[in-house]
This record gives C-alpha cells, structure tokens and sequence, in this order.
C-alpha cells in the first residue's frame, strides 16, 4: 500500500491537483479578492446582484461559505491523512471536488436563469461531497478523536442549507442559518487554533533555546471552548439577548486568558507566527464586539464582520501562508511581501471595526475592501507558484503541517 508521500509523487498530472490545499487555497483567496472586487460596485449599486440573492445575502454568502467553505475543505483535505494514516484525495477526484466548489461560485454569481432550489444544490454539492470523504476517512480510520471536527463542519453544511432557504425571503445575511454557519467556523478556529498556535510557537522557541514555554493544554482551555460554546449557542439562538452580551463578554475574556499564556509577544521575529497569536486576538474580539453589539455600542452586522474578516479571515490566511510551506518543503519563515499581506488583511479588519463603530464613515468600508482585496490578492500572487509547483526537496516535518485538533 502507497503512503501519502508515495501517492503524491505517483499522481504525473499538475501540481495543483496533488494534494487538497492546493487548489483550495489558490482558488479561495482569488475568490476572496474577487468577491471584494465585485461586492464594491454592487453596494453602490453599479453592479445588480444575481436573482437568487440580494447584494448583502450575496455578500455574506461569498465571504463565509465561498472563501470560507474553500479554506476548510482544503484543511480537512490535508489534516485527514495526518490524523487518519490513510492516503489523500488527489488527481482528477480532487479537480472534481474544485471543479465542484468553482460551479458554486458561478451559479450564486452570474444572472443564469436557474430556480434557486437547483442553485442550492448545486452550492451545496461539493460541501456534502467532503463531508462524505471527511467522515468515510475518519471511520475508516477510528480516528474517532476527531469526530467534534466533523460535528463542527456539519452544522456549517446545515447552517448553508438554512441560508439557502431564508434567502427565499431576502434576508439570509441577518438569519440563524448564517450566524450558525459563522458559529461553527468560529467554533473550529478556537478549537484548531488552541493546538497548532501554542505547539507552533514552542517548537520554534525551543529551536532558539528559550526555557519559558506556552502553556500546555490545561483546564483553562477547556473552560474556554467550553465557555466559547455555550456564547456561541447563545449568538446562534437569541444573538440581540442581554444574557448573550454577558456570555460573549465572558468568553471574550477567557480566550484572552488563554491566548496570554501562549507566549505571543517572544514571536516577534517571525511574522508566521505572531500572525497566528494575533489571529487568535480577532476571534475573542469576535466575543466582545457582539457582547458591545448586544449592549447597542455597535451594530450586530458590524460585529459579526469582526470574527469574519477577523477571526476566520486572518486566521485562515496565517495557516493557508503556513501549511502551505510546510507541506511544499519550504523553509517555515515569511518574506517581506507576506508579511505586507500580513499587515494588509488585519488592517482591512481594523477597518471594518471601525466602520463598525462609526458607520456613516463608508470611507473606512471602501478602504477596508481595498486592504482586503490587496491582501488575498497578495496571497494569490506569492503563492502561485508554490501551490502549482512541484515540492522542493524533502524535509523532515518542522511544524508547518496540519496537526490534530487537541
């Protein structure tokens, strides 16, 4: 039986079809920037929205099951194999599932005379095709640990089904079927992240012969996902109650907690992992923007878009950049023009906060499209030639694989 490495360099067809990363990621941040590059005109009406949806729904829909959808599926793609011990989808099975995730894109985009229950379907295919493959692998496998990962991808399917249904009544983009999709992606970010940020940083700061450590997994954070959780239900559910703001407030603080004793501030010289710890800030500011939303210091849209270009944007953007490498056999350190892409998306999530804040100011949202769009952009165009490359000489595993979730 072929190992993983084995079944990559047998597959003679492109690159970009030899592990799921790759097209996943290259599409997903083109898609990101695209979106951006489309949704500016349409807010100020110089572009009509396709028929099936209004311009927020379409918006919303194309951010976090478009760029979003795509960042997880070529995650699981990648991370299924390390859990697992089983061999990768790869050549003309991955293209089928890329090609199935592009078809989405075009039929929630263009004005095609097609009845939104068959654009649902079609948007929904190639998320229903990786649960499949995500829970034969686990299964087939016994990697029954990571069973709460795929319970946390299901609810972002079910939250997109949802979506497509209340999207019939043109507001989708304000309906529990968006904000349980967010929740879940949230959800996975606080759970992922707690494994890889702190191991990443350890290896490298013991490579540099530091003795003071992040903090191993401890009761701590458990309390955190714990208490993340319950806030999330608690957004999903009732996302306008006084109770919600405490429960967000509270999680908010605790993931802070959590985030302080990983030793951020001794990553400073390497933008690969001071990324990840910043990332990570985002999604507890996630936590206490909706708390200030349900305080009525901000609007709730505005908070939701702190953990969306946020959390999940930045976050995903520091492990595309990272696994990237890793799984490509490069050197596990970021140019100056990654670290501009860096700089970029977390100032267009700065930004937004601030249009948050001050919402009249539509300056700042034209300016946080921009940064947006120059930092995926960005991304796309560095990373080209590593996602449709061949791998580089072999290298032992250093830290920039997907590892499993703790």
């Amino acid at each position: 039986m072929k190992t993983t490495t084995q079944r990559i360099r047998s597959w003679n067809g492109p690159a970009l079809l030899s592990f799921g990363f790759r097209p996943f990621f290259l599409f997903g941040a083109i898609w990101a920037a695209l979106a951006m590059l489309i949704w500016l005109p349409m807010v100020m009406g110089r572009i009509a929205p396709p028929p099936a949806l209004s311009p927020v729904d379409w918006h919303a829909h194309a951010m976090l099951f478009g760029y979003g959808g795509a960042a997880v599926a070529g995650f699981v793609l990648t991370a299924v194999p390390n859990w697992t011990g089983r061999l990768p989808v790869t050549g003309w099975p991955l293209a089928g599932l890329a090609g199935m995730w592009l078809l989405g894109r075009i039929v929630t985009t263009l004005p095609l005379p097609l009845p939104p229950l068959l654009i649902a379907v079609v948007d929904l295919s190639v998320y229903a095709a990786l649960m499949f493959v995500l829970l034969r692998e686990v299964i087939a496998g016994k990697n029954w640990r990571n069973l709460p990962v795929v319970g946390l991808i299901g609810l972002f399917v079910a939250g997109l089904v949802v979506f497509h249904v209340q999207a019939r009544g043109g507001a989708a983009a304000q309906g529990w079927g968006l904000r349980l999709a967010l929740a879940a992606l949230v959800m996975l970010m606080a759970l992922i992240g707690g494994r890889i940020i702190p191991s990443f940083t350890r290896n490298w700061l013991v490579k540099r012969g530091e003795t003071a450590l992040p903090a191993p997994m401890d009761q701590i954070d458990k309390a955190a996902l714990v208490v993340g959780a319950v806030a999330l239900v608690a957004f999903v559910v009732a996302p306008d109650a006084r109770l919600t703001a405490v429960a967000c407030g509270l999680a908010g603080a605790v993931h802070l907690l959590r985030l302080s004793r990983w030793r951020g501030l001794a990553t400073t010289a390497e933008p690969l992992l001071w990324i990840l710890h910043l990332a990570y800030a985002w999604v507890a500011a996630g936590f206490l923007s909706v708390a200030a939303a349900g305080v009525d210091l901000m609007l709730p849209a505005g908070a939701q878009h702190v953990w969306m270009a946020g959390g999940v944007g930045i976050l995903t953007l520091a492990v595309m950049s990272r696994a990237s490498l890793g799984h490509t056999g490069r050197a596990l350190t970021a140019t100056r023009g990654l670290t501009v892409v860096y700089v970029l998306a977390n100032l267009a999530a700065a930004l937004r906060l601030a249009y948050a804040l001050a919402p009249g100011q539509m300056w700042m949202l034209h300016a946080a499209g921009t940064a947006w769009i120059a930092a995926f952009g960005g991304f796309a165009v560095l990373y080209w030639p590593i996602l449709t490359g061949p791998r580089i000489a072999a290298r032992q595993p250093s830290g920039g694989q997907i590892q499993q979730p703790g």
